[in-house]
């Protein structure tokens, strides 16, 4: 007995059925980006008609119709292009030194159960605090500089990455641990 189609049915019916998925997946992609882009229209009229009818003060939240043509004659100068880079930069910049501090201090804290024990009271209190809670004491010590930037991108980033390696190091098997240690590798 062979498991081999006897006649070509089989075949068609997988082929017909790969198609009519293929069709289904894209009619399902397309659906997807109509109703996201039918989301942002209908949310851009309904501000409209918010400001126009009243209820919002347009001096305070312009309508889209004088936002939008405001925005494309702001991207022509390149002040605006010089603060998107600048803000590039400041990001860029905040993540790698958060990176850097916090798997540093992740691994150092994460593989001593003392400093866990030591600094878990801390971590825990400054952990939720959020960075826009920071915004007045970063504008009083550093105005509107770079600085003040990177203080509260370092922060909001710094807590994230720190949690994720030092309960990564400090949950590593104690059996491969015994084992890196056997072969050689040092614990760091």
């Amino acid at each position: 007995m062979s498991l081999a189609p006897t006649d070509g049915a089989e075949t068609v019916t997988v082929s017909v059925a790969a198609d009519r998925a293929r069709r289904r997946r894209r009619r399902d992609r397309i659906r997807g980006r109509l109703l996201g882009l039918a989301g942002v229209v209908l949310s851009f009229v309904a501000w409209e008609v918010i400001v126009r009818v009243g209820i919002l003060d347009a001096r305070f939240l312009p309508p889209p119709s004088q936002v939008l043509p405001r925005l494309i004659e702001i991207m022509g100068l390149t002040g605006f292009w010089k603060a998107v880079w600048d803000t590039i930069v400041s990001w860029g910049l905040g993540l790698l030194i958060a990176l850097v501090m916090a798997c540093v201090l992740g691994v150092v804290i994460g593989l001593s159960p003392f400093l866990r024990r030591a600094t878990h009271s801390a971590v825990e209190f400054l952990r939720p605090v959020p960075s826009v809670a920071l915004i007045p004491l970063a504008s009083l010590l550093f105005g509107v500089r770079i600085e003040a930037a990177l203080l509260l991108i370092v922060y909001a980033a710094f807590w994230q990455i720190f949690i994720q390696v030092l309960y990564g190091v400090a949950d590593v098997d104690s059996v491969a641990m015994a084992t890196g240690l056997s072969y050689g590798f040092t614990k760091w």
